[in-house]
């Protein structure tokens, strides 16, 4: 039986028209708001919590209503690090339950509450920021000077080979010799680029590793206190740092704290001597030295074992420890991603994930406390984004992957040899159904900063999974900057690369612009333009509208700024979107930001602009007055 359609106007979130500060210490109040339509038949609403385990229920009250919503307000003192709530309406359909997944009539568990964390620093800077990530080794030559040469030494067995920039990576298959290529990108190249990225609104970079490694991508790392030789040495990331401090820009460093390469000196004083003092940092079997864990049976890639309180000095506890360095100057890095943090310090009967996590948090935010903490996972991160361990994962399960499941069609090399793999499109409903899920597991302070992509060094280009088709890109990157979070441009996407799976993903960044597809460029730059002057798009609330057919609708909304932003798969008989839930009135006027064409609300719809062919997005406008935001 469906839900009273009242039901669809009843709205709460994080966002600053719902909640008074994310930033509140013990002992704050927080003045809380709820929204519903003017016609929901609402008699009461009481806010609950659970102090220290036992329910607690507060009486909201009704204040004044406006012209399509009627308002309850009420507040809650924060007395723990972790303050969940919901809230329940008394109606005449019966009690109601709001949480962070909807309204629902049965009595939910807690996992899906509201949040408010007590004492929490986020990273303010992240919020405003456009990432865009690259793979150094394909991005630029700066230096040739300081490329590898072909068979100047091996990498893991294959000798090194120079490429010609622009040549097609080596396919997987080759043995792995493809790890050994190189293109000769590095740290002067992308200091070098820097005004391109300027100039397309970039404002933050995300580097895959730069420290000293025998491969391409050096996540097999020999060293992590010094940047490789070819890519510039220290002295360029030096000068890479000042040059993005001219530009107001930030840079956010990979790190692999999980493994490092079997040609690290840890490792070989380890296999030489189980006495020596690395040793305790590896996990040795009965065969000792030629049985070790390794990262997913990769001989190459030794993992790190955490049960070694000496390597957590050594990484990120100690005073001159190596994730506290690089905040240091002349570095100053502004953030770290933390390669595979869902398997960190997980090894079957030792499970430390949890503990290293937060030790490492501990230890960065005591060094700089605006440091962005981003970890890689490819599954659920929620359970370490509850304010105690990361700041942020990269989204593919809240975001990359139901975004591309509902625009791609099924891809056979994908799907070859992966029998569990989905070969059907996603349904806009299931779409709208993973994305909830993710927002609601997690604080709504976190979910502002989770890391948005479409795709990255580990997966098809995004216009490759989509087929070739620029018009689904176009939506696909519509939605990238106008979803909750942080988005992340892939190098090269926004003109258009493309290539499969790793490493054919990682293609060099052309530099003609005779290579480019301009028009996709300045889509991509109208976007972070609108993203960079939206506060809705940085800090405001969401509330899905439909989600039906080829149509996903949602709102984003801010004190003085309304946004809603329609996406279409394909063309279908939707031509109107239902706007009175989101608390537009009738009359209401919004423009298309896109066609700069103007509708009215009429009847609670919003008309649509009529239906193009294949892919679509449409994204409308409201400005409020501050007092229209009661």
């Amino acid at each position: 039986m469906s839900p009273p359609s009242w039901t669809a106007s009843v709205h709460h979130d994080g966002s600053p028209r719902y909640v008074s500060t994310q930033s509140g210490n013990i002992g704050t109040a927080i003045q809380l708001r709820l929204r519903a339509g003017l016609a929901a038949p609402i008699r009461a609403v009481f806010l609950r919590t659970c102090p220290d385990g036992e329910q607690a229920m507060t009486p909201l009250q009704r204040r004044a209503d406006d012209a399509a919503c009627q308002w309850w307000e009420g507040a809650v003192t924060l007395l723990t690090p972790r303050t969940n709530y919901r809230f329940l309406l008394s109606t005449s359909d019966g009690v109601w339950t709001l949480n962070a997944a909807g309204i629902l009539r049965h009595t939910p568990g807690d996992h899906d509450d509201f949040v408010l964390l007590a004492d929490y620093a986020a990273p303010d800077w992240v919020r405003e920021a456009v990432f865009y990530q690259i793979f150094p080794d394909r991005f630029c030559d700066g230096e040739p000077a300081s490329n590898v040469r072909t068979g100047e030494y091996t990498v893991h067995r294959h000798a090194t080979v120079a490429r010609e920039w622009g040549a097609e990576p080596a396919r997987h298959g080759s043995g792995g010799a493809g790890s050994a290529e190189f293109f000769g990108g590095d740290l002067p190249g992308i200091t070098q680029r820097l005004g391109y990225l300027n100039d397309l609104g970039v404002t933050a970079l995300y580097l895959t590793p730069v420290f000293v490694s025998p491969s391409n991508h050096k996540y097999d790392v020999e060293d992590f206190d010094h940047v490789d030789p070819h890519f510039g040495g220290d002295a360029a990331l030096v000068a890479l740092r000042q040059a993005l401090d001219a530009r107001g820009m930030r840079l956010m460093l990979d790190i692999v704290p999980n493994h490092c390469s079997n040609t690290h000196p840890w490792f070989l004083a380890a296999q030489a001597d189980s006495q020596a003092p690395t040793a305790e940092f590896f996990s040795f079997g009965a065969d000792y030295p030629h049985g070790y864990a390794t990262w997913l049976n990769v001989r190459s890639l030794a993992k790190l074992n955490y049960r070694s309180q000496r390597l957590r000095e050594v990484m990120y506890a100690g005073s001159d420890a190596i994730m506290r360095r690089w905040l240091r100057p002349p570095y100053r890095i502004d953030g770290w991603r933390m390669d595979v943090a869902n398997m960190l310090g997980r090894q079957g009967t030792t499970q430390l994930g949890h503990a290293v996590i937060q030790g490492i948090r501990a230890a960065v935010k005591a060094e700089a406390p605006e440091t962005y903490l981003l970890g890689e996972n490819f599954f659920d991160g929620t359970p370490q984004l509850q304010g105690d361990e990361l700041d942020a994962t990269m989204n593919y399960q809240g975001f990359m992957f139901p975004v591309m499941r509902w625009l791609a069609p099924a891809d056979p090399e994908l799907l070859e040899g992966r029998p569990y793999a989905d070969p059907v499109p996603l349904p806009t409903a299931a779409v709208a159904a993973q994305w909830h899920a993710n927002l609601a597991a997690i604080p709504w302070v976190v979910a502002l900063q989770q890391f948005n992509l479409l795709g990255s060094h580990d997966t098809p280009r995004a216009l490759t999974a989509l087929g070739g088709d620029s018009n689904r890109l176009r939506v696909a990157a519509a939605l990238l900057f106008t979803f909750p979070g942080v988005p992340c441009i892939f190098y090269g996407d926004e003109v258009g690369l493309s290539g499969g799976p790793a490493p054919a993903c990682r293609v060099c960044m052309p530099w003609e612009p005779t290579a480019w597809d301009t028009d996709l460029r300045a889509w991509y730059m109208q976007l972070i333009d609108l993203r960079r002057h939206s506060s809705a798009l940085q800090s405001g609330g969401f509330q899905l509208l439909l989600a039906a057919e080829h149509t996903l609708a949602f709102a984003r909304e801010a004190p003085g700024e309304h946004l809603i932003i329609v996406a279409k798969r394909a063309p279908d008989d939707i031509t109107t979107l239902p706007v009175a839930p989101a608390s537009l009135p009738d009359g209401t006027r919004l423009d298309e930001i896109i066609t700069n064409h103007a509708s009215t609300v009429a009847g609670g719809l919003l008309p649509l602009l009529p239906p193009r062919a294949g892919a679509d997005i449409q994204i409308w406008r409201v400005l409020l007055d501050e007092a229209d935001c009661a």
